[in-house]
């Protein structure tokens, strides 16, 4: 009896294995690339196609987001280049669009001279980075905070580091936050941040 007890016991003691969580499926992204002449932000019939071809694919494949990054080369002003990659990339945010994408499954960004898709020195005219660049995400993306938000953060982290001397590019870019154009300021203040080697903030929206 006393044998059995302890065997019982010891039966009881006994944790189940755990079980194994599956993994999340991976992220499936789709990448295409709309070119465009040089100084200009209108679409040619090969971008236009192209386009269109990402457009079905966020539509059949079960597309949740789309990434839309607007780039220049490094010919002509910093100023006037990030103006003109934003001008791309809202013109083939609206295209897309126009070819049945949702707009609050857009994320539409112009970054300028900055994260080229091909790194080159000054006045140098390469064709690749008179682009904008579409990726289509498959995976519901987690919730992302406002520009108006994000801007704000950065602006925060910018004025945590940067207590004595505020560039000027930065002080007019953290003065755009509470406006509508507030969208703009946000590639300034990141290559801000990047000068100075300080990590950019996460965008996500803080789980409750």
């Amino acid at each position: 009896m006393a044998s059995a007890a302890v065997l019982l016991l010891a039966a009881c003691d006994q944790k189940p294995a755990p079980v194994a969580t599956p993994p999340a499926p991976p992220t499936v992204q789709k990448n295409y690339t709309v070119l465009f002449d040089t100084g200009k932000a209108t679409l040619s019939p090969e971008a236009v196609s192209t386009v269109a071809q990402a457009a079905n694919s966020f539509k059949t494949s079960g597309g949740r987001a789309v990434a839309v990054s607007g780039h220049t080369d490094t010919t002509g002003t910093p100023q006037f280049n990030l103006k003109l990659s934003q001008q791309r990339a809202m013109t083939v945010q609206a295209e897309l669009q126009r070819n049945g994408v949702p707009g609050p499954a857009i994320a539409a960004l112009g970054y300028g001279e900055q994260n080229l898709p091909v790194k080159t020195g000054n006045n140098v005219p390469d064709q690749r980075n008179r682009s904008v660049d579409i990726v289509i995400s498959e995976r519901a993306p987690e919730a992302l905070m406002s520009d108006t938000d994000y801007c704000r953060r950065l602006s925060a982290v910018y004025r945590r580091y940067r207590t004595n001397q505020i560039d000027q590019d930065a002080a007019e870019a953290m003065s755009k936050c509470e406006t509508p154009d507030a969208a703009s300021a946000i590639p300034v203040l990141e290559q801000a941040l990047g000068n100075m080697k300080i990590a950019l903030p996460a965008r996500n929206v803080p789980r409750s």
